[in-house]
């Protein structure tokens, strides 16, 4: 079984991001790392080719750092790894979707495609279903089960309000993983050095047969969130307590 798994090289959600200009950052200064839903897709991935064999090979579109996190991928258990090289550090999700398509072809077939259900950094949630639409797949987003059939899979997510759905879908197809679905692996140091060893394909855009011309959005401005202010007390009774409180929201004209 051929299953590619696409993930994303973002900043750690804790890492102290540095704003450079108008729409970017310091990429250099800051702690890189899986994005974690991705890892939940490298997993289920790895499980499937352990118990059925086969390939597990994961693709990302980044700068050269990017190799960083596909070497983490690979320490988790996948083979081997494609990094789509470009020079932005915000691609939209439309060229990058096209971009995976394009690897994932020129590579494959694939016979089943994961991807995390978004990525923590722009959140933009799109790729999923655009890399479906680009493949002619069907797509199933925010999957937390999965159940290989012959020539199908049976998948269950949840939709809100507590309800579930459970889909069955024909193969191939693309799937979005998501908390729930497994517990990703802890790699060991021994994974960590064979890791370095496999390979990785870099590619560029114009090796697929396309460019970042023609993005169909685009990141205009970048601003950090900001500082919460501080406490303040009410003192009193709870009489007055509210009274200052409904004083308090009036002022800052929430009421």
């Amino acid at each position: 079984m051929k299953i590619y798994v696409c993930v994303k090289h973002v900043p750690d959600t804790a890492a102290n991001i540095k704003i450079v200009g108008e729409n970017g950052f310091d990429d250099g200064g800051c702690k890189f790392i899986v994005n974690p839903y991705d890892e939940y897709a490298v997993e289920q991935a790895v499980q499937l080719v352990e118990k059925n064999g086969g390939e597990v090979i994961v693709v990302t579109v980044g700068k050269a750092a990017a190799a960083g996190t596909l070497r983490a991928a690979m320490a988790m258990g996948a083979h081997r790894g494609i990094l789509v090289l470009v020079e932005s550090q915000f691609l939209d999700s439309r060229t990058t979707a096209r971009a995976l398509k394009a690897a994932i072809e020129q590579d494959g077939p694939a016979e089943l495609v994961f991807t995390g259900k978004g990525a923590v950094d722009t959140e933009g949630f799109q790729t999923p279903y655009r890399l479906a639409a680009a493949m002619n797949l069907p797509v199933v987003n925010e999957i937390n089960r999965m159940e290989l059939g012959e020539g199908t899979v049976t998948v269950g997510r949840e939709v809100g309000g507590g309800a579930r759905e459970r889909v069955e879908v024909g193969l191939p197809c693309v799937l979005g993983a998501t908390k729930g679905l497994n517990e990703p692996r802890y790699p060991k140091f021994p994974d960590i050095m064979k890791a370095k060893k496999k390979p990785i394909k870099e590619v560029s855009l114009a090796d697929l047969g396309l460019s970042s011309d023609g993005a169909m959005s685009e990141l205009v401005q970048l601003e950090k969130v900001p500082e919460r202010s501080g406490a303040r007390m009410m003192e009193g009774d709870v009489r007055q307590a509210v009274d200052q409180l409904v004083n308090i929201l009036k002022e800052e004209k929430v009421i």
